[in-house]
């Protein structure tokens, strides 16, 4: 088996692993964790056997992985533990008003929480075509699946999507408190 020089994959690769994984999780720690797991991965398969294009098993990985720490968040905070979750990217350009932000953030958490609930599949397939703007034809490639089949997911994933943005959150109900 060729010895591989890892540190020239980090340093050619790491930065793809590294928007992959901060575009979704949104927050510099979790980012942090899935790119160093996505590296570990990548060394447990090379041991298994060759690897033909470590851009690709690497952006699979982070997305995987990132996925993963979505769905353990969404989770978490479904039975009351506080997280803290940052924004997606900032707008481009001057700063939006606080209600602006405020209403990006809910509609990024909002966003992670849904893709949470997504098969993984269809949640990798939107990344890769919406946060990475890979074509049908280069998810199909990547992930070994007919053109077809890709759109045909990605369909699924954005009807889902739709569906669980749209649902209002349950409303919380306020106690009066009589003074």
């Amino acid at each position: 088996m060729q010895t591989i020089d890892w540190q020239s994959i980090i340093n050619k690769h790491g930065p793809v692993v590294w928007r992959t994984a901060y575009r979704l999780l949104g927050n510099y720690a979790d980012s942090a964790d899935c790119f160093q797991e996505t590296f570990i991965s990548a060394l447990e398969i090379r041991r298994n056997g060759h690897i033909h294009n470590f851009k690709a098993l690497l952006t699979h990985l982070a997305t995987v992985r990132a996925i993963d720490k979505l769905r353990h968040r969404f989770y978490r905070s479904k039975n009351r533990i506080n997280m803290d979750v940052a924004d997606l990217d900032d707008i481009a350009g001057g700063q939006p008003a606080p209600e602006q932000k405020l209403q990006s953030q809910e509609l990024s958490e909002k966003l992670r929480q849904s893709l949470s609930q997504l098969q993984p599949q269809e949640a990798e397939i939107f990344c890769m075509r919406y946060l990475d703007n890979f074509s049908y034809r280069r998810i199909g490639k990547q992930l070994k699946i007919n053109t077809n089949t890709v759109g045909v997911l990605l369909h699924r994933a954005r009807v889902k999507l739709k569906i669980l943005l749209e649902e209002s959150p349950p409303q919380e109900k306020v106690k009066e408190v009589v003074l």
